[in-house]
């Protein structure tokens, strides 16, 4: 794989600027009935990806808006060269809305419904036909050298250890440093998952603004547990994370805190939100590994980084994600899902510092082509956070 070693890795600039590292076309469902039709069409077309969810109706005031702008999200993502939006046709988040906005970007969309086109075998047809244009399309760009500087880089944790702590998490927190001192952005989210850690951040903050935030998101989180009348620690740390050695979430949540380097925390963003701002990011998500996942690839993150003490397949339909083991042992066993190994500063082999430069180095690499481990196992993973009952 030819990279530089200069802070250069081979991109697809985009209409917009920006630049991504993967050239998709998005089957992107606005409805859960859609999704099925979806799904057919990117077995039919290859250079096509998608998602199953169950998302799209009944929903109103912020929970709507919350979905429709991670749907929003993923289309604008740098990684997708074109999108077919596909709708049912009466559903509350139109399909043709959805296009819309991704459009203004200057981004290539096509729009089509089951019901205006007569069912679902219609409709397959006319996504397929739409998709195969667009794929010929894609498949002409030619990769670029781009910065790291436009880069943005999010950053999770899951099913993890008592080494998650030691060992990758603060090996991100160097690549987070990195990518920030090249320009570029990190994304820090979790926010359940950093409780007991929110005064470390607020101390880092760019301006009392900010760090006030900070508490503000974390009582919430809080709160929305009390309003249920149950306690967050019943489920946080999870039994995997207790067997893995983590006694509880506030000894989890100093772990976490450690994907976030030591840069200054610079703003904090909702759930799918795109930074506006350069530099470290927290954005406001729960705990469960997709639904993060998904509001940070929404934001615009072009690679994710996921470190794993228990192991896990995670992965997204649109954006790379790596996935580092805690410990070796743990890689060993679940090498076919793990890209890289930071067990090694445990066995006290590398550094925290060894281990994110490989990291880095890795992320140079992935964003020029290489495929990870996910990537090869179709493991194509999608939540949406929501934060409303259905009507």
């Amino acid at each position: 794989m030819e990279t530089n070693n200069e802070g250069k890795f081979l991109g697809y600039r985009r209409h917009d600027g920006k630049v991504g590292v993967r050239n998709h076309v998005l089957i992107l469902p606005t409805i859960t009935c859609a999704t099925q039709a979806a799904k057919q069409i990117t077995e039919l077309v290859h250079g096509t990806v998608s998602f199953i969810h169950q998302h799209g109706c009944a929903q109103v005031g912020v929970d709507y808006e919350q979905t429709f702008r991670t749907y929003v999200g993923l289309g604008i993502n740098p990684n997708v060269y074109g999108v077919v939006v596909l709708g049912l046709g009466c559903e509350t988040h139109q399909a043709r809305s959805v296009a819309s906005e991704i459009a203004k970007t200057g981004k290539r969309v096509e729009t089509v419904s089951i019901q205006d086109y007569g069912g679902t075998l219609s409709a397959i047809a006319e996504g397929a036909k739409a998709a195969t244009k667009l794929v010929q399309e894609a498949s002409s760009q030619m990769r670029e050298w781009c910065d790291f500087s436009e880069l943005i880089i999010g950053t999770e944790c899951g099913g993890s250890d008592a080494c998650s702590g030691l060992s990758a998490n603060p090996a991100v927190g160097v690549v987070s440093d990195m990518i920030v001192e090249k320009g570029g952005t990190a994304i820090l989210a979790e926010t359940t998952e950093l409780i007991g850690a929110e005064h470390l951040l607020a101390k880092r903050a760019k301006n009392e603004r900010v760090a006030k935030r900070v508490y503000e998101i974390i009582n919430a989180m809080e709160n929305r547990s009390i309003l249920m009348g149950v306690d967050i620690r019943t489920g946080n740390p999870s039994p995997g994370n207790i067997k893995g050695g983590l006694s509880s979430l506030e000894e989890k949540s100093l772990g976490a805190a450690n994907k976030a380097g030591k840069s200054q925390l610079n703003e904090i963003i909702d759930y799918a939100e795109a930074p506006t701002e350069k530099g470290l990011v927290w954005m406001d998500t729960p705990g469960h590994d997709i639904e993060q996942l998904t509001g940070m690839v929404a934001g615009g993150a072009q690679v994710v980084l996921f470190t794993s003490g228990r192991g896990t397949p995670t992965g997204s339909p649109i954006a790379p994600v790596i996935k580092i083991s805690t410990n070796t042992p743990m890689f060993e066993r679940m090498s076919e899902n793990m890209d890289l190994d930071a067990g090694s500063i445990i066995d006290g082999k590398e550094t925290v510092e060894d281990v994110g430069k490989r990291i880095f180095d890795e992320i140079g690499m992935v964003c020029s082509g290489k495929l990870t481990k996910a990537e090869i196992l179709k493991q194509h993973d999608f939540g949406i956070w929501r934060i409303g009952p259905t009507f």
